[in-house]
């Protein structure tokens, strides 16, 4: 039967069915956490511009408190990107506040590369608020490049206000950011310096006009701190017999994990350990390239905080140290350094401070200019990825101080807690198993994050814990709390968005699993 309504006009803002109005998402993005409302004002302009098109929105995709530097963490978008990739989006139009909800790339093509795929794929992009319409004419496009130049311009603005406003509080002898280390403590004091609270790891200022200082820890971690320096400058102890001597005792890091000859010689250079705030030696403006910054650019303010070790004693630490670098001629450092390579196929700063023979990461970049500059000396080309196997081997050294830190938080809310020392399984109130597994973070040539778990296949665990790695690994991002009775111990793979079912089990932190663990009083149960 012939179908009536296919000569029938196409009315504006109603589909080829002229019954039905046209299906269109919307993406909406917002920069910080503070902006709580940015989303919803958004939103609103969106539905009334669809509103008067006779549009019906039937996809959001939304980055809440979410940097337009790039990609990292902002799943509504890639998924949006994924979406219109399958070839099969369930939409014919997105809506989009503005140009610079793609985000402030400082690269102006990155954000047409986006636009520009999302019309490949048939979907038609209309921007809400700008005064112009996305309609592929020159000046549509003129006014569309010149939006993006302004959208980046103000980060790059932004990103040097914010810079001078911590140099300022540096220099007013504030901390800025950053864990407090071994043998200290943030406080948070007010505009006048007046102590209000410690903070706890991970907890943060409440109020734009709190601060925040450092202030001795414990008694029994500053005289640990002393201790290390006594050793070092008087007893003539190096950094890797410091950490053998403090593990045979059972002491443990600020993160609880095993010393190391890296992490004694942290603590034996930093300068707050004689209350000095530094601040400025690394650089990562605008999510480019981390750089570490010359001494000349560091900003400093000396005698900021409340030492914990003797002045002279650190001074006496630090010449030790500059001594011991400068005993060796350029080739023989070269020399050193192109056996390590031998030895480990590979270089890092943390593979040069863990050498016992080695003078440090630090004295090499002071010697030769930068890090890449003495690989290249003795024909290491980093440019190679042989990144996995010394990202891998840092995995495996966090796997215990995570595993650790699980079992802390178990017996912290009264719950018992045995651990398997040779497989790290634990079993939780005699009640049910746990175990870990930690997921590197890989990124695709598009940018897509993904983790391949792998489980032990001769563990049964009830739940299996999986620790899913931020970009750059060093973190942990989010966590996985999979039950046997609904997973079996094949490979899994992860992405941002898992749907709805896989990312029910999804949690950013282990409160969840601590909650399974409480122990009740039966009176109070009952």
């Amino acid at each position: 039967m012939p179908d009536k309504r296919r000569n029938q006009p196409t009315l504006p803002g109603l589909s080829s069915d002229d019954t039905l109005p046209v299906r269109v998402a919307q993406y909406v993005r917002m920069s910080t956490e503070h902006q709580q409302y940015s989303t919803e004002n958004q939103k609103d302009v969106i539905a009334q511009y669809a509103t008067r098109r006779g549009m019906e929105i039937v996809r959001t995709y939304a980055d809440h408190g979410r940097s337009g530097l790039n990609l990292e963490g902002r799943e509504g978008f890639q998924e949006l990107l994924r979406d219109v990739s399958s070839g099969k989006p369930d939409y014919e139009v997105l809506l989009i506040y503005d140009v610079s909800r793609w985000g402030r790339f400082q690269d102006v093509d990155k954000s047409a590369h986006f636009e520009y795929l999302i019309r490949q794929a048939g979907v038609r992009v209309e921007y809400c608020a700008e005064q112009f319409t996305n309609d592929g004419s020159m000046g549509a496009a003129i006014v569309k490049t010149a939006k993006r130049v302004m959208a980046g311009e103000y980060s790059r603005e932004l990103s040097n206000k914010v810079f001078l406003g911590q140099c300022r509080l540096i220099s007013l002898g504030f901390r800025q950011g950053g864990a407090p280390g071994f043998g200290l403590r943030r406080m948070l004091v007010d505009e006048h310096r007046v102590p209000q609270r410690r903070l706890e790891r991970n907890q943060r200022k409440s109020l734009q006009t709190e601060r925040v200082i450092l202030v001795p820890g414990p008694e029994e971690e500053v005289a640990v701190v002393q201790r290390m320096y006594r050793l070092f400058v008087l007893n003539g102890k190096s950094e890797s017999e410091i950490a053998a001597q403090l593990n045979r005792e059972g002491v443990k890091t600020d993160l609880n994990a095993p010393w190391s000859r890296g992490t004694v010689h942290q603590v034996l250079t930093n300068e707050k350990y004689i209350g000095n705030n530094v601040f400025n030696r690394t650089s990562f403006k605008l999510k480019q390239e981390r750089i570490r910054n010359p001494p000349e650019l560091w900003i400093r303010a000396e005698g900021a905080f409340q030492g914990i070790v003797d002045l002279e004693l650190f001074r006496a630490a630090q010449a030790i140290i500059a001594e011991r670098d400068r005993r060796f001629t350029d080739q023989e450092m070269l020399d050193l350094l192109a056996g390590l390579l031998r030895e480990r196929g590979l270089l890092s700063g943390m593979i040069i401070d863990e050498a016992e023979a080695l003078p440090s990461s630090g004295a090499f970049r002071h010697r030769f200019g930068s890090l890449l500059r003495a690989y290249r000396l003795v024909g290491y080309n980093p440019d190679r990825d042989y990144r996995y196997i010394e990202i891998n081997r840092q995995l495996r050294r966090l796997h215990p101080e995570a595993v650790a830190r699980m079992v802390a938080g178990i017996e912290g809310i009264g719950g018992a807690v045995k651990h398997d020392p040779v497989t790290d399984l634990l079993t939780v109130n005699r009640e049910f198993t746990v175990s870990m597994v930690i997921a590197r973070h890989r990124e695709t040539l598009t940018g897509m994050s993904r983790w391949f778990i792998r489980f032990d296949t001769g563990l049964c665990p009830d739940i299996s814990v999986v620790a899913r790695m931020a970009p750059g690994n060093e973190a942990i991002r989010d966590y996985y709390l999979l039950p046997a009775l609904l997973f079996d111990r094949k490979p899994l793979r992860l992405e941002d968005i898992n749907g709805a079912f896989l990312d029910a089990f999804r949690f950013d932190d282990l409160s969840f699993l601590f909650a399974l663990a409480h122990r009740v009083r039966l009176q109070e149960a009952a």
